[in-house]
């Protein structure tokens, strides 16, 4: 191709043929004369740009391949049957969507993993929504961690699925940040030490962003010995490593931070003891009394700032915390649990049915300062009694969420009940609903029950039965509820003298009849 030639053809359209002419090309590259085409010097430019790139394109050498790809690993899961594989097809492209995470769940519990040819449309929703992630992790198989290696917007897979290998010392050394996560979460099952040691070999020379995504491995295997580390990271100059390290050193036993944060909180919370009527008895009061101030210690140990009316609760008609309250829910959620049964020498069930105070008297904030701090703490700790406990006792919390965590923690006979005693929808029907979309299904049981009651009454009233707090709990039912309980919804529709059923209840009854369907093919 002439040296300058593209450049004047692009000057030319620039300028326009009419004040610069159409540049020549040389007679081995130009175009032959057709009738009237030198009348149209605009229609000349474009020819002669047109013949110059396919040219140029012609001429462009391949690029110089760099390092195979390894193969994709053998498989062990075999692919779930062809009527499930038709019906996840129907899935992913849109047709109840809602219901992906149970196919997943379902298929990975049969041993079933996900069509290779799927993968890629499995894994671009996981891209875009991080709550299907853990339930892809389960059923994509060892190729779908080897597709995660290959795509770095898919590299959430990597770590938390079938991974297809890389154990090898090298990859730490020289592999991506996936790889890496992935060669230290295998490394923190196997090993923790080592996989500490390895990481405490590269800290220096890692990015903010790849020490906390380092970091994060150590809920692994998380033991004593990784106190010192955790504590060193707290100094570190990155925020979210920083906040790691703190999550992580409250959720250890027997550590220093625990012990700081409880002498912390033991300063702000203490039994008193308060005199009855005549002739009662003196009871044992909870006195509570936030912190003044907010100082560096606390900011290194992880607690969050928050200025005074910065945090206000999701709940319906729900106040702005003030600052002091936040620090101290920050700081009893940090706080081992073990501090108050020893402090007021009672089992849980019993500290958190105490009254709780301020200086000036009873104080409604001051029991849900508490018991908000109490729920943060129990979910962190994993512990069962204190999360029975509270939700027993009927748990003061701004934050839905906390008392979604609680059901959490509790084991999984227990959950269902627990969550059927928050159902009340003539006083508390928004809060119940949003718990109940923290907690997972299927809803049998008790649970069941009292959903369909729910349901039930709403259709008895009829008018009831399209307000938005049903409306949304037959939305919800129609991914959580089991599929068996179909039949009973049914029969509120078919009662003598009854109306037909309302949208919502017509699309919860049909969504119940997809996923018990859905499930029949997995079983096969």
């Amino acid at each position: 191709m002439h040296p300058v030639s593209w450049s004047e053809h692009v000057s030319a359209a620039l300028l326009g043929t009419a004040r610069k002419p159409v540049p020549a090309l040389p007679e081995s590259q130009g175009l032959p004369e057709s009738p009237g085409q030198g009348e149209d010097p605009a229609g000349r430019l474009l020819d002669q740009a047109a013949l110059l790139t396919v040219r140029k394109r012609a001429g462009m050498r391949p690029a110089t391949a760099g390092e195979p790809i390894a193969p994709a690993p053998q498989e062990h899961a075999a692919p779930v049957p062809p009527a499930a594989a038709r019906r996840l097809a129907r899935i992913l492209e849109g047709e109840r969507i809602r219901v992906l995470p149970e196919w997943l769940d379902a298929a990975a519990d049969r041993g079933y993993r996900v069509p290779a040819r799927m993968l890629p449309d499995l894994l671009e929703k996981g891209r875009g929504n991080r709550d299907l992630r853990p339930f892809i992790a389960r059923a994509a198989g060892r190729r779908g961690v080897w597709l995660a290696l290959q795509n770095t917007d898919w590299a959430y897979l990597v770590g938390s699925g079938d991974d297809p290998g890389g154990d090898t010392a090298e990859v730490w050394e020289t592999g991506t940040r996936p790889q890496r996560v992935a060669y230290l979460v295998r490394l923190r099952g196997a090993d923790p030490a080592a996989a500490r040691e390895a990481l405490a070999a590269t800290w220096s020379r890692e990015s903010a962003p790849d020490r906390a995504a380092y970091l994060a491995t150590f809920e692994h295997g998380l033991s004593p010995g990784d106190e010192d580390f955790l504590e060193h990271a707290l100094e570190d100059r990155g925020k979210d490593v920083r906040q790691l390290a703190s999550d992580l050193l409250a959720r250890l036993p027997g550590s220093a931070y625990g012990r700081r944060m409880a002498a912390r909180a033991l300063r702000c919370v203490r039994p008193e003891i308060r005199s009855a009527p005549p002739g009662g008895r003196a009871e044992t009061w909870i006195t509570v009394e936030p912190p003044d101030a907010y100082d560096d210690e606390l900011a290194r140990d992880g607690v969050p700032f928050h200025p005074s009316g910065s945090f206000a609760p999701s709940a319906p008609g729900g106040q702005p915390v003030g600052a002091r309250s936040a620090w101290l829910r920050e700081i009893l959620a940090r706080t081992p649990l073990s501090t108050w049964t020893e402090l007021f020498e009672a089992e849980p069930a019993a500290v958190v049915t105490l009254r709780a105070a301020t200086s000036g008297g009873p104080d409604a904030r001051a029991a849900r300062d508490l018991h908000t701090g109490w729920a943060r703490a129990a979910v962190r700790q994993h512990d069962t009694a204190w999360a029975r406990a509270l939700l027993r006792s009927g748990v003061l919390a701004d934050e839905p969420d906390d008392l979604a965590g609680l059901l959490g923690v509790l084991p999984g006979e227990e959950r269902g009940v627990a969550a059927a005693d928050l159902i009340r929808w003539g006083e508390s029907g928004p809060d119940a609903l949003r718990v109940l979309r923290r907690v997972p299904g299927p809803w049998t049981g008790p649970l069941a029950d009292a959903v369909i009651a729910t349901i039930g009454a709403a259709h008895e009233r009829a008018t009831d039965l399209h307000g938005r707090a049903v409306i949304q709990l037959c939305e919800l039912a129609e991914q959580r509820l089991t599929p068996d309980a179909a039949p009973r919804l049914v029969r509120l529709t078919t009662r003598e003298g009854d109306d037909a059923a309302s949208p919502a209840l017509a699309r919860l009854i049909d969504s119940l009849s997809f996923r018990h369907d859905m499930l029949k093919e997995l079983a096969q």
